[in-house]
Parts: structure tokens; sequence; C-alpha cells
């Protein structure tokens, strides 16, 4: 997830507007719009702050990158659309018989 939409996501979930959270983070409301817009992006420091002054916290922690669910979206990209349609009805009948 990128930070414009992090930074919009703990706002909205606080109930602040934008004007409240620039206050409560000691910043203009116009810099927090941008950062909402993506126009700019904030340093880590600044959307951990921000993230923060909504009442979330944002853990930042090193964890393996994983490429098997993007390796997979790009394979299902160059299908046709009814077979990517034939997979999903099937992998959902194959849920359903408890397989």
């Amino acid at each position: 997830m990128r930070s414009a939409a992090l930074i919009r996501e703990a706002r909205l979930r606080a109930g602040l507007t934008q004007a409240e959270l620039a206050d409560r983070a000691g910043r203009d409301r116009s810099v927090v719009a941008r950062w909402e817009q993506g126009v700019v992006a904030p340093s880590v420091e600044t959307l951990v702050e921000l993230v923060r002054a909504c009442g979330f916290d944002l853990p930042l922690e090193l964890e393996p990158y994983d490429t098997a669910d993007e390796d997979r979206l790009r394979k299902n990209a160059m299908l046709s659309p009814e077979r990517r349609v034939r997979r999903l009805l099937s992998a959902l009948d194959h849920e359903d018989s408890g397989g």
C-alpha cells in the first residue's frame, strides 16, 4: 500500500478532516492534502507520525519478500478472460467439494 492511501485510510478511520490531522501533526493542511493525493511522499518517519496522530500504529519490520502471488497474477494476466473465468469456476467448485 502506498503512503498516500495509508494516510487517507488512517485519517478517515479516525474520523478526522485533513485540517484536524494537520493540526495534530503540526503541519499545514495543504501538505497533508498533497501527501494524500500522492503528489509528494512523506519520509517513513513522517508517515509513522501521521498514522500515530490518527491513533494507529504502523509497525515496520522486515519480512521475506514473496513473489508467488505476483508470479501467479502475471501468468493469469496472459490468459484469455474466458480461460481465467474457467479456472476461477474450477477452483470454486474444488473448494465446494471439500478438496
